[in-house]
């Protein structure tokens, strides 16, 4: 399993190289590979979008625990909800993000 970093740049990487591959099939009228960059790059963005949730789970995780010896049950089951409305939020972001790109053709 990867850590939240690895996650992060990879998807980082396969935006860039997406984006790269994209511009070269259009510029050469390639359209198998436009359309293998530009799945790279949505594949970057879920990639990065997933670091940044393990790394808020993790986060979050560690924080429950302390704030739960403070505070008890009740803050701990508020940063859970936390956790999840954030990855609903990320899982939205990226949909949206697929419907921008398969609008722009």
């Amino acid at each position: 399993m990867s850590t939240a970093t690895e996650s992060t740049l990879k998807g980082k990487y396969d935006q860039v190289a997406g984006s790269v591959k994209q511009g070269v099939g259009e510029m050469t009228h390639n359209d198998s590979l436009a359309n293998k960059g530009a799945a790279q790059q949505v594949k970057g963005h879920a990639e990065e979008a997933w670091g940044s949730v393990k790394s808020a789970a993790s986060t979050s995780a560690h924080d429950a625990e302390v704030r739960h010896e403070e505070t008890g049950e009740h803050k701990a089951h508020d940063i859970r909800e936390s956790i999840v409305s954030t990855a609903q939020n990320v899982k939205n972001h990226i949909q949206d993000s697929v419907s921008d790109y398969k609008n722009r053709k």
